[in-house]
């Protein structure tokens, strides 16, 4: 569906300059787009395609106007205004309510007639399934789960016992959320494990990448606030807390007990370890190692590059 650049503008909430009735209707880099395609600018790595883009409109910020060739929408806010027409030139398609014949629905659950539950899927007893769900192929929602109005699991998702999923969540594939947290007691050597009983719960807007796990509380409940987004292979350990709007990289985990603030960035390979307390506007560097609580908001870094071995051996006798 094509959109003309006076459209385009008002979705991305951006300043037009340049001909308000053009026709665009795909996204497309720098370098390769061509008459029809929108592109944006908001990594200065990228700078060079600028003058010799073909695309019919270009989005930047105002201090690149001059060097673009053609129109340009001009916010101060580049890659929102990118996401903003992505959403409406790529719209999401929705499958039509109903249930798949080959998938199987406990008599007990709750589903509402607008949810779309596709092939090979399970929905326990005690499950509530809310308007505009959408349940992909495989997905397994197990006995008294919630699952809130709008959201969607992608396929082979697997929402364990009580789990609650707020509206509008987005669960990719290979997910695993409210499985037993690592819970043991050492008897002489053996280890006895210990009954998870709290839940997972998730607000509303949380987005959790393919194959992560979220475990279950052990008598608390894991608790991930609304609008938090979490990336691929990420693990959320029992009893941890992980303010609004929060977003935590592939690779990351955050061991037991422990609390993660509001508007928070951990990066990708981090490491928290167990019953530590981030504040607010924390943002934890990449493949860093966080082993106490930080009170104070800011930029943390504990990791090492790589080098030479021979090298990073004398500056480890050094240190």
């Amino acid at each position: 569906m094509g959109l003309t650049l006076q459209e385009l503008a008002e979705v991305a909430q951006a300043q037009l300059r340049g001909d308000p009735g053009r026709m665009v209707d795909r996204v497309a880099t720098l370098q390769d787009a061509d008459e029809g395609a929108v592109s944006f600018l908001a990594n200065r790595h990228y700078k060079s395609y600028l003058k010799t883009t073909r695309a019919s409109a270009v989005i930047l910020a105002p201090a690149d106007v001059n060097d673009c060739p053609v129109d340009c929408l001009v916010t101060d806010n580049p890659y929102l205004a990118h996401a903003r027409v992505m959403n409406r030139l790529y719209p999401s398609a929705e499958p039509a309510p109903g249930v798949h014949a080959t998938a199987v629905v406990d008599p007990l659950a709750q589903v509402a007639v607008t949810a779309a539950i596709a092939a090979n899927c399970y929905v326990g007893p005690g499950a509530v399934i809310e308007d505009g769900v959408i349940l992909g192929p495989g997905c397994v929602v197990l006995e008294n789960a919630f699952i809130g109005a709008g959201s969607h699991l992608v396929a082979a998702v697997t929402l364990c016992s009580d789990t609650r999923l707020g509206r509008r969540c987005l669960i990719h594939p290979g997910a695993v959320i409210g499985s037993d947290g690592f819970g043991l007691a050492n008897d002489e050597g053996a280890w006895v494990k210990i009954p998870q009983i709290g839940r997972a719960v998730l607000g509303d807007d949380v987005e959790v990448g393919s194959c992560s796990s979220i475990d279950r509380g052990a008598i608390a409940d894991t608790a991930i606030a609304d609008g938090v987004k979490i990336d691929s292979q990420v693990h959320v350990a029992h009893n941890v807390q992980v303010g609004r709007h929060t977003a935590i990289a592939g690779c990351a985990a955050i061991a037991g007990s422990s609390r993660v603030g509001a508007y928070c960035t951990i990066a990708g390979g981090a490491g928290i370890t167990g019953h530590v307390e981030l504040t607010d506007h924390v943002h934890v560097s990449g493949v860093s190692s966080v082993t106490r609580s930080i009170s104070k908001p800011g930029v943390y870094t504990g990791t090492v590059p790589a080098m030479e071995h021979a090298v990073w051996l004398k500056n480890f006798a050094r240190l």
